[in-house]
């Protein structure tokens, strides 16, 4: 039972060219709105925290700092309103989910970049 709900997940789900990115990496995120009648492009740009899920439940967490407030959003991969994906830096960490981050201001906030 599980093979064939693994199967439907994988085969029937749409699946985006998103380039590969994980904890630590900054990207930017474009999304769709709908207003009324009217639908945007917005994008979120801040430092992936986690990615967690898998198939069609997969999901990842972006932080971004607006101001002295720390701004955290939760997409679904698989969202039909995401556009596309781009992967400004790579990040250097040590983990899979830097919930640490959120605690770090100044300097110590820093990722350093991951060389190719």
């Amino acid at each position: 039972m599980a093979n064939l709900l693994d199967f439907v997940n994988n085969e029937l789900s749409a699946r985006k060219d998103f380039p590969a990115f994980g904890a630590g990496d900054t990207i930017t995120v474009y999304y769709e709105i709908k207003e009324g009648e009217k639908t945007r492009t917005q994008f979120f740009k801040g430092v992936v925290i986690q990615r967690r899920g898998t198939g069609a439940t997969e999901t990842f967490t972006i932080r971004k700092m607006s101001g002295a407030v720390g701004v955290e959003r939760i997409f679904p991969v698989n969202m039909p309103a995401l556009q596309k994906v781009e992967l400004n830096q790579r990040g250097k960490v040590r983990r899979a989910r830097i919930y640490y981050f959120r605690d770090l201001t100044g300097k110590k906030a820093k990722i350093k970049e991951r060389r190719r």
